[in-house]
């Protein structure tokens, strides 16, 4: 199966999600129509926008209007230059993947019925503010959920988002991801209370040691580590273990073939299957390459997924449009 309209887009991260600090003008300047319509001209098909639940609620839950503006006017200048939207929560009040907030319990959401109240609230909000765009929005309740012990309780959040939706947008297409960080392995966890319009989804940075080469966020990693692409995958499996616990993946699986447009293939073949047998589409919400890495490297890994993603018909998004340490153009575009 196809998810329509949705199988070559780009992520708007750092725009109303992952920012700075909470800055009018940032929101007002960073993402503007001359950027859609840039990304349309590309042949992209759809962006991903990233949202943080601060930007449409302060912390007491009271909606800010103002906040949704940016995804209401992201969706009009999508529809006039014949784009689809996702629409993904990045952050949700009580939960954030982000490894940088080394204080937060990323267990206590996925238990925590007030939390999930408090998300299902806001979700109620999005969806009843985009409800009559059913063929252009569709929608993704969390991003990266990190830890797999919280699986089972993941799923019974998902029940209770999809029964929600259900009820508002009934039309509209639910982008669904795992655990572990959204990596690919665990597509085979999820599970959902019916499968209409629901989409699988994941995250692919394999290998990790090669995307985030010099990622000041990944721990134990050295800021001036440097590795090219291809290298053999005993290779990324040795380099990978010796600098950092963080960088363990897919490349890991055992019987899957080395570097290449095959490893794609061996470390898709769960989820693609996983997708197959529950009757719904296979989607790639972020892959990409950091800019430190050199741009014929890059090239070769993208063209090397992008044959797998072709190969199986998963739609997918790249990270990122626009700076977040992977951006395809400059901060100053708008204004060259």
């Amino acid at each position: 199966m196809i998810f329509e309209g949705f199988q070559n887009g780009i992520n708007l991260g750092g725009w109303i999600s992952q920012f700075d600090k909470y800055d009018k003008a940032h929101f007002d300047s960073f993402i503007t129509e001359k950027d859609i319509a840039y990304i349309a001209s590309l042949g992209y098909d759809h962006v991903r926008v990233p949202v943080d639940y601060n930007v449409l609620e302060d912390e007491d839950g009271n909606i800010i209007p103002s906040g949704f503006d940016y995804l209401e006017n992201c969706r009009s200048w999508c529809e006039k230059y014949h784009l689809n939207m996702l629409i993904d929560l990045h952050e949700c009040y009580g939960y954030s993947f982000d490894p940088l907030k080394r204080d937060m319990d990323r267990k206590k959401f996925f238990y925590d019925d007030t939390l999930q109240e408090r998300f299902l609230h806001l979700w109620s909000e999005i969806a009843t503010r985009f409800k009559d765009y059913p063929d252009q929005v569709a929608f993704e309740p969390l991003n990266e959920v990190v830890l797999e012990e919280v699986a089972d309780a993941w799923n019974a959040v998902i029940a209770k988002y999809v029964t929600l939706m259900r009820s508002i947008v009934p039309e509209a297409y639910l982008v669904i991801g795992g655990v572990c960080y959204n990596n690919v392995l665990s597509v085979p966890l999820i599970k959902v209370p019916d499968t209409y319009k629901i989409v699988f989804n994941f995250h692919c940075y394999e290998p990790m040691v090669f995307t985030h080469q010099g990622a000041y966020w990944v721990e134990d990693m050295p800021l001036d580590f440097r590795i090219g692409y291809p290298k053999s995958l005993a290779q990324y499996r040795k380099t990978s273990t010796e600098l950092s616990k963080a960088l363990a993946g897919a490349v890991f699986k055992e019987g899957i073939s080395d570097i290449g447009p095959d490893f794609f293939a061996d470390i898709f073949a769960p989820a693609v299957e996983a997708a197959k047998k529950a009757g719904v589409p296979l989607y790639c919400g972020e892959y990409g390459v950091i800019e430190l890495a050199s741009q014929e490297d890059k090239d070769r890994w993208l063209a090397d997924i992008s044959q797998a993603f072709d190969t199986f018909g998963v739609g997918r998004a790249l990270w990122n449009y626009k700076e977040k340490d992977f951006g395809i153009v400059t901060k100053d575009f708008p204004n060259t």
